[in-house]
């Protein structure tokens, strides 16, 4: 699974993460560090297995709860209509 930012839609760099910005509406997003792993690996074409154990390896958290998180994650990204489906 690979994510694709719609158009309208652009990341900046944080300090504490990413920040996505919906041009069309002006509302942004603030992801933490977590987030902003899980996003970049996504937007780089790897699958959500890569993202869950970036997550394992550079955060304490276990492959449930990252997986869980990585799926939400997702999940709200698509609902705010920030990803191509």
């Amino acid at each position: 699974m690979s994510l694709h930012l719609r158009t309208g839609v652009t990341t900046a760099d944080t300090e504490y993460g990413v920040v996505l910005l919906d041009e069309d509406t002006g509302h942004y997003w603030q992801l933490n560090p977590t987030g902003a792993v899980v996003v970049r690996m996504l937007m780089d074409g790897r699958g959500a297995e890569d993202a869950v154990k970036a997550l394992t390896e550079e955060f304490d958290v276990d492959e449930a709860r990252a997986a869980g998180d990585v799926a939400a994650l997702v999940e709200s990204l698509r609902s705010a209509g920030l990803v191509t489906p």
